[in-house]
């Protein structure tokens, strides 16, 4: 008896905690709302409550539905503040430090979550620098739901880039909100909801795959936990038990006291699979003794480790000092100052190389530092295996990553928002869609209409990233991917109130997440200013629109060419490849007359088709209008 009695009083706790008067995590203290727009302030109470919104000296009322459901509207507003907003019903809410100006809703995976933090070396001087309490970021944390629509966060919250607090901004949307923020002289709130390594089809909604057979079909699948759990429970691996690492048994490879034998040489940076081992996946042991001098001593340090495939724990004098788990951040840690001695100082890295080339990746930095003084790591180490990893049998089964399934981050991570009135949207993904770059033909313009459906605005600007440079250069014409994908996005400036932001010249051939963030964000400036705030300037740089064949030779006109079309380093065009009849691509001659390039070959006497900067990353796409903005990579074939 006492246990029922129990039972019924939890539950009816739970029903009045759940029946309290409650706002979504987006309408809280220091929020942005959207200027110049008719507004929605949302929340819950129990059925039949009597709500009262008082803000700016006015009152709204509304009474919730039989779920206890409530939403005032309250008009559109001039940009200002702070203001308050006292929420009256059975209880009493209060949301403070609310400014009105510019909110602009951020998405897609990591190159748009990597935060101002991550880069702190390039931005050092931007992080020091900013009070910008008007700027203001609400990161939405990583959430799914493969089977239902979401309406709320369970925890979030808006901060100003102020002081260590603009750590956490995305570098990108912070260094675009900056630009809109002293152009307009207005607050700009960000909303960012973005995950690394997604694909665009968990960000679109289940009505957004109307006319997507497949991805309709497997929305259904995927609404069946218990086939959900079932793919996932059918992962075996192989039952034979991984051996221990040989560096963690009796003595610690790490250990000063450890004294290594039959060591191997080898070079930092590098991978390993280039400097004599075979196919490894598994953990390998790197070491060396490094001069210190005695200025460097007592005193915090630096150590830049580049970026390492996949993970690795750093450890110097047998202490361990820092460790990343995945291959993508830049590895820099901190050393305490009781770390280092003057002369040798014993550095040992344990890697972990699940799959692909394993070790330090080149071209990046690899030295210790402290106030004065920088030592260099690179060059020869030694190495020794601890582990090689046995194959997995997976029986066919790889189970079901919840952020990669369609609807999963829409349900989670956007629906939320869509009540919360925005000035537009800021679009950078595609990556994790080179697999199958084709279909990004149709998913990107599905996106953007799903968005502008959910939003109920047929026309809310959308801006987006086209993919920038990355992987091997290749010194000769070749097929690609990655350049399908950007052929994609250049297509959908097609559809109405949409700007590309071309990045193809900001990558790095080593790093998928290039530093730099700046001129990205700032691009992407200018495309709002033009589409969202019709300012009348150079937005863009040149968008091929047309070609003509005259002889051996092909005239191209371009749009977007402001001022004039240049080549940005002063050199002949490069990136220009042509064909004929054949479709064999060689690299062409080129030359600028007026607002046309003319592009020809010794080899091809009659072309018909003509590639531009169509690679993974290509070697110097140098076309740029004067305005300083490169020319989007495209093809006249199909």
């Amino acid at each position: 008896m006492k246990k029922i009695l129990f039972s019924c009083l939890f539950f009816t706790i739970s029903i009045i905690a759940q029946a309290q008067l409650r706002l979504p995590k987006l309408i809280s203290d220091g929020m942005v709302l959207q200027r110049n727009t008719n507004l929605k302030v949302w929340g819950w109470a129990k059925p039949k409550e009597k709500i009262t919104i008082k803000f700016k000296g006015k009152s709204y009322k509304t009474i919730t539905n039989l779920n206890g459901d409530w939403q005032v509207n309250i008009p559109a507003m001039e940009s200002g503040g702070p203001f308050t907003m006292e929420i009256l019903g059975d209880t009493r809410l209060e949301v403070k430090d609310i400014l009105i100006g510019e909110v602009w809703f951020c998405s897609g995976q990591s190159n748009i979550v990597h935060q101002l933090n991550i880069h702190d070396v390039t931005y050092a001087k931007e992080i020091a620098e900013a009070n910008f309490p008007q700027i203001r970021q609400f990161w939405i944390p990583t959430l799914t739901n493969l089977q239902s629509v979401q309406n709320d966060f369970p925890n979030g919250e808006w901060k100003s880039a102020v002081g260590e607090d603009v750590r956490p901004f995305s570098a990108v949307a912070y260094f675009f909100a900056k630009k809109i923020h002293e152009k307009y002289q207005v607050p700009v709130g960000i909303i960012n909801a973005s995950v690394g390594g997604t694909p665009i089809e968990a960000w679109i909604s289940e009505q957004g795959f109307k006319d997507f057979s497949v991805q309709k079909a497997i929305i259904e699948k995927n609404k069946d936990t218990a086939y959900v759990n079932s793919l996932n429970r059918k992962i075996i691996p192989n039952n034979t038990p991984q051996a221990i690492d040989e560096g963690l048994k009796n003595t610690k490879w790490f250990d000063t006291a450890y004294s290594p034998k039959n060591w191997r040489n080898i070079n930092i940076p590098g991978y390993w699979e280039d400097q004599g081992i075979k196919d490894l996946n598994g953990i390998v042991w790197y070491r060396k003794e490094i001069e210190i001098p005695a200025t460097m001593v007592g005193k915090s340090a630096k150590v830049f480790l580049g970026r390492i495939v996949d993970a690795e724990e750093l450890y110097i004098n047998g202490k361990k000092v820092g460790s990343t788990g995945y291959q993508y951040p830049q590895r820099r840690y901190k050393i305490p100052a009781d770390v280092l001695k003057a002369g040798k100082n014993l550095f040992v890295v344990r890697v972990t190389n699940n799959a692909g080339k394993g070790g330090f990746v080149p071209d990046k930095p690899y030295c210790i530092f402290s106030e004065t003084d920088t030592v260099d790591l690179k060059g020869t180490w030694q190495y020794k295996v601890g582990l090689v990893f046995k194959p997995n049998i997976l029986n066919g089964n790889t189970g079901i990553s919840a952020q990669n399934q369609p609807t999963a981050l829409f349900n989670a991570m956007v629906s939320p928002v869509i009540n919360y009135a925005v000035k537009g949207f800021c679009w950078y993904q595609g990556e994790s869609n080179t697999g199958r770059p084709y279909e990004y033909n149709k998913l990107l313009p599905a996106l953007i209409n799903d968005w502008r459906n959910q939003w109920k605005q047929d026309l809310l600007p959308f801006l987006y990233v086209q993919l920038p440079g990355f992987m091997d250069y290749n010194y000769l014409p070749s097929e690609s991917n990655m350049a399908v994908v950007r052929e994609a996005q250049l297509k959908t400036l097609a559809v109405p109130n949409t700007a590309m932001t071309v990045a193809i010249d900001l990558g790095e051939w080593n790093d998928i997440h290039p530093d730099n963030k700046k001129d990205v964000g700032e691009r992407l400036s200018l495309s709002a200013m033009k589409l969202a705030y019709q300012e009348n300037i150079t937005y863009s740089g040149p968008i091929f629109q047309s070609s003509s064949i005259e002889g051996s030779k092909m005239t191209l006109l371009f749009s977007n060419i402001g001022s004039g079309l240049i080549s940005n380093d002063g050199e002949e065009l490069s990136d220009f490849a042509i064909a004929g009849e054949d479709k064999k691509f060689v690299w062409a001659k080129t030359k600028i007359e007026g607002d046309r390039v003319i592009v020809w070959s010794d080899e091809v006497a009659k072309p018909l088709y003509v590639r531009y900067a169509w690679a993974d990353n290509p070697v110097n796409p140098n076309l740029f209008n004067k305005e300083g903005l490169p020319a989007s990579p495209f093809r006249t074939d199909k």
